[in-house]
């Protein structure tokens, strides 16, 4: 138990101080047997039982009205276990606080969201704590910054929301970080979150090494949870899926492609409308969602031959949640998009540069070339969205030229080649052929985001069609984005900031898979690819609020987003921005419409070994994690008092009844 003024403990042993009072009192008597008085002691022996337990309960509740009275001042702290687990006074407390676009939930019946909740909870409950220092580290910056106190949780700006992701294993990464740095001696570390699974990525490989991590540190450290797991099954999301500008006879037009979702689906036609804005100019149209979710394919909006780009916003009316309301995106003449193979084997890459060539909108040039390793110096790098590389890995001066192109956005994809070298690229290299006796299918891969992802009605790919005979093993820090059945990674990306270079462990060619004859996995990974490397060489970019470089920030000007979002915090807020001539859309990324929660028994697991307590509130919630108890106590004291004093009355005599000597005949002797 927590005590506000714990020095006021070092009075417990006056609770002594009756029984010390009662003993110094029976021993102030001196003992004279005294014959006449003999009788009296006789008769007294039969109720001397009673006497004593009576002088004993005496004693006890005047023991715990003082005891009642030396906790009261104290001030002791408690609320359920979690006050039992706060422990006494920190050197550091961190606070680490999730500010993701689903920490916008508004709770039923209250215009408080969870991030708001939460920030009130941690307040009432940590001001009633003292610690030597007070950090909080949020979800967009991801750095300990110490504040004053806990009061300054309802009006720093670092607490507000933002439409950016949360990276709670980082968040935690960072906090280690200040511990070992700083080597407090005892630490309370705070999390504040939503459990939402993108957030959390509780099957990521990191979780093991924070464990251990904080395992591993001489000094204490607690960790306490304040989750608000619940999701609103009304709720309802808007994204769009695709824009692009198309000239007609008539004119110009955008085909806008739209998904609106709902948390729970039900079997309910209902008409939402949806709210259409192009650089200001408003329409709207009404959509019919049945299920979970409906989807509006190339929807034509007219606009001027003229306007070959801009900006525009759709939303949907307001519901629990605001931040997935709306949605921003830029449009523009379509960009060429031009791809290069570097081969030693220009044969071997004849799928590679079909794919890479025919594009899926035939308004949109697609140009694919085949090159070797030794004329890259010829290539115009600003004008190529994608780079196949089908030769041993680049080393020196071509390396260094690659780096800056995926820097800059580009995307690259390895292939092995025929000849291996020792010589790796990002922190990857290939190592070994491998032939198989039999054809090894693919038996996981991702398919909630990256080249494999589902289409957009949610199909999956038919990656698990695939076979593969032939395959060479990849080594270096990856995330495996698809496994051959015996484990082996098959489609792997390197640990970049930028997260656009690949390593498929396999070829095209029919000795060694049927991604050719199967062609629709090959095809679909390229454009999407291709895709991803041309959105950075228009002057229009949809970007994702958290995967921006603040840094390229400074010089944007806000065209549309909410009012009250720094210039510093661009980089996490949804809105259109531009700088000079280009126009920048940033939105949430599309896991933040996913409702997925950590379960309870995997988040407990994930803290497994460490010294953890978890509570679950709702948004909106005014209860506090910690409260005083003192008036408690002071019940406590007055109600003993009072039964001290019920005992100490005297007993009433009771009137005596004489028989008068013969039957029938009493008489009542006067009291």
């Amino acid at each position: 138990m927590t005590f506000l003024q714990p020095a006021m403990l070092a009075a417990l042993p006056i609770i002594a101080l009756p029984i010390i009072i009662h003993l110094i009192n029976q021993r102030r008597f001196q003992t004279i047997r005294w014959a006449a008085m003999m009788f009296l002691l006789a008769a007294n022996r039969m109720s001397r039982g009673y006497a004593r337990i009576r002088q004993w309960l005496i004693l006890l509740f005047r023991t715990l009205a003082v005891a009642g009275l030396i906790m009261a001042v104290s001030r002791p702290l408690a609320s359920g276990w979690l006050g039992l687990a706060a422990g006494g006074r920190a050197d550091a407390t961190l606070i680490l606080l999730d500010r993701s676009s689903s920490m916008w939930q508004q709770g039923q019946g209250t215009a408080l969201t969870k991030l708001e909740s939460g920030k009130q909870q941690l307040h009432r409950s940590l001001s009633l704590l003292q610690s030597g220092r007070w950090l909080l580290v949020d979800s967009a910056h991801n750095k300990a910054t110490e504040i004053e106190g806990a009061d300054s949780l309802l009006s720093l700006p670092d607490t507000s929301p933002v439409s950016a992701s949360a990276d709670i294993p980082a968040l935690l990464q960072t906090a280690y970080a200040y511990v070992q740095a700083n080597r407090p001696s005892r630490t309370e570390v705070w999390i504040c979150s939503d459990l939402r699974q993108n957030d959390w990525n509780a099957d990521g490989g990191r979780w093991q090494t924070i464990r251990e991590s904080f395992q591993e540190l001489p000094q204490g450290v607690r960790f306490h949870l304040l989750a608000y797991p619940d999701a609103d099954p009304r709720n309802r999301s808007i994204r769009v899926t695709g824009v692009r500008r198309h000239e007609t006879a008539a004119g110009a037009e955008l085909l806008l492609s739209l998904k609106v979702e709902q948390t729970t689906g039900s079997e309910e036609t209902v008409k939402i409308p949806v709210q259409l804005e192009i650089e200001g100019a408003r329409s709207e149209i009404t959509v019919e969602l049945s299920g979970g979710a409906v989807e509006l394919k190339d929807h034509a909006v007219p606009i001027e031959r003229v306007q070959t780009r801009g900006w525009g916003r759709v939303s949907i009316p307001a519901d629990s949640n605001a931040s997935d309301n709306e949605f921003f995106f830029v449009f523009d003449r379509p960009t060429p998009r031009k791809t290069i193979l570097v081969s030693d084997d220009p044969a071997a890459v004849t799928a590679l540069q079909l794919a890479a060539a025919i594009g899926p909108d035939p308004s949109t040039p697609c140009e694919a070339e085949t090159l070797g390793p030794d004329q890259l110096a010829s290539v115009p790098w600003e004008t190529v969205s994608l780079l196949m590389w089908h030769a041993p890995l680049p080393t020196g001066e071509m390396a260094d030229t690659i780096r800056a192109f995926a820097k800059r956005g580009g995307q690259v994809i390895f292939f092995p080649p025929t000849a291996l070298s020792s010589d790796g690229f990002a922190g990857v290299k290939w190592t070994d052929w491998n032939d198989a006796p039999n054809a090894i299918p693919i038996s996981t891969w991702t398919g909630d985001q990256g080249l494999l992802a589902n289409s957009q009605s949610g199909a999956a790919l038919p990656v698990g069609q695939l076979k593969v005979q032939r395959y060479c093993e990849i080594e270096g820090e990856t995330t495996t984005l698809a496994s051959l059945q015996n484990g082996a990674p098959l489609l792997a990306r390197a640990i970049t900031d930028e997260r656009n270079i690949y390593f498929c462990g396999t070829t095209p060619a029919a000795k060694d898979s049927s991604l050719a004859t199967d062609g629709v996995v090959l095809y679909v990974m390229l454009q999407r690819a291709i895709a991803t490397g041309a959105s950075v060489l228009g002057n229009t970019r949809q970007l994702i609020a958290g995967e921006i470089n603040p840094t390229t920030t400074e010089q944007w000007q806000p065209l549309s987003r909410r009012e009250d979002v720094l210039s510093t915090d661009y980089a996490y807020q949804a809105g259109v921005y531009q700088a000079e001539e280009k126009l920048f859309a940033v939105n949430r990324s599309e896991a933040e419409d996913r409702p997925m929660v950590v379960a309870d028994a995997p988040l407990a697991g994930l803290f497994q070994g460490l010294d953890f307590d978890r509570v679950d509130e709702k948004a909106g919630s005014s209860t506090s994690l910690i409260e005083e108890i003192w008036r408690l106590f002071l019940a406590i004291m007055m109600l003993a008092l009072i039964l001290e004093a019920a005992l100490c009355i005297p007993r009433r005599p009771q009137p005596e009844t004489i028989t008068a000597g013969f039957p029938g005949a009493t008489r009542r002797a006067a009291a």
